[in-house]
């Protein structure tokens, strides 16, 4: 038999090679879409571990961590949040914390989230990293991805990211846990007697002058602040966002034991106040996505979805829709998990999968992954997401 030639042989790997290369650049995944995360302790994944702070913003101790990690991260669950599902669904690491030292190369996306932030500089002042200064950071990283990818990658790398944002909630409960600016004005039994309620129309013509105070303090919140939630880093090529908005801030364990008197009940006057929040901000994105162009985005409903696992726990696997896993107190609402706050005694669930909060003001593991799932995969323009997906979002241009 005669042997091929030289020539033939040549010929034939040569069409071998250029048909691997096809292949392999068909079947190659697209280049992962980075994941830049802003907010507090829903997201933080460890940012408060680095900065000078007390263990009431830090989770850096047992039990913390305990499920999945089986060491505490400084992440405010028994293992992952939404965040570490989102980077999963979307097919890149755990996204690291910004302030966590080593090599600083974060081509898949940095955590700027820090627990106890608002987007109020007052809010916790001092103790957290509120939403001005992670803006800030991100503007350190951006400037860090222009010099090591060159402007043009860096510009591309930016507009494909998405930016994860959860910020609001401790803006709010401050004003129930600690001496705030408005309790100066107002005393506490004022101030309770003010917002709580239904906001009826017989109430706001009783209380408009006051009502009016409590809308526009809302309501200005967002607006004035709002460049800190997005426009900065549109501003710098983000073109896709995804906002958690507020949970029913009375009903976490925390809130609910500060009136104890009603066992049963969430305070609803700082529910009102996260209500209020999420109309507003509804609002503001939906201008947002008029006014900017190429802005996208996915707004969840963290609210509703977590109140219908507090009352109907059963349906979403769970058992327990009010109690925490870990605490003291009624509801264990105390906030002593792991003994190294103010309250050192604390109690600790056998299963935390059973419970929807794992402590005084954070949810469990495993409704932190259903939380997640809705986000990426619920039907857009849904009851619980919308316009877009997370799915949708990482998957855009």
């Amino acid at each position: 038999m005669e042997r091929p030639s030289s020539v033939f042989l040549i010929l034939v790997l040569h069409v071998v090679l250029i048909s691997t290369s096809c292949d392999s650049r068909s079947e190659r995944p697209r280049k992962n879409v980075a994941l830049f995360v802003f907010g507090d302790s829903f997201l933080d994944a460890g940012n408060n571990n680095y900065i000078n702070t007390t263990t009431l913003d830090q989770a850096n101790f047992w039990p913390y961590g305990e499920t999945y990690f089986k060491f505490p991260t400084g992440r405010f669950s028994d293992g992952r949040l939404m965040s570490d599902f989102i980077a999963e669904y979307a097919k890149l690491p755990l996204i690291p914390p910004f302030l966590q030292p080593g090599n600083h190369l974060y081509h898949n996306g940095v955590n700027f989230a820090s627990a106890g932030a608002g987007a109020l500089a007052e809010t916790f002042q001092g103790a957290v990293i509120d939403l001005k200064t992670q803006q800030s950071y991100f503007k350190k990283e951006a400037a860090r991805l222009r010099s090591r990818l060159g402007e043009v990658e860096a510009k591309v790398t930016l507009s494909r990211a998405v930016y994860l944002f959860s910020i609001g909630s401790n803006d709010y409960t401050s004003i129930f846990l600690t001496n705030s600016s408005v309790l100066n004005t107002y005393s506490k039994p004022e101030y309770v007697g003010i917002v709580i309620g239904n906001l009826t129309a017989t109430i706001k013509v009783r209380l408009s002058p006051v009502l009016q105070f409590l809308l526009s303090r809302t309501e200005s919140y967002i607006d004035n602040h709002s460049k800190y939630f997005w426009q900065d880093v549109y501003k710098r090529g983000g073109r896709k966002f995804a906002f958690i908005n507020l949970p029913p801030l009375g009903c976490l364990p925390g809130i609910r034991i500060i009136r104890p008197d009603k066992n049963s009940s969430c305070l609803e006057e700082a529910s009102i106040l996260a209500k209020l929040h999420n109309r507003a901000l509804s609002k503001l994105l939906r201008k947002s996505e008029e006014q900017l162009k190429g802005f996208k985005y996915s707004l969840f409903n963290f609210n509703l979805s977590l109140r219908r696992r507090m009352n109907h726990s059963s349906k979403y696997g769970l058992k327990e829709g009010k109690i925490a896993c870990c605490g003291t107190g009624q509801f264990r609402g105390v906030f002593s998990c792991g003994g190294k706050r103010t309250v050192k005694e604390f109690e600790l669930c056998e299963n935390p999968n059973e419970y929807v909060f794992w402590d005084s003001y954070h949810l469990t593991e495993r409704v932190y992954k259903q939380l997640a799932e809705q986000m990426w995969n619920e039907a857009s323009n849904s009851s619980m997401v919308g316009p877009y997906t997370l799915r949708d979002l990482f998957q855009s241009k």
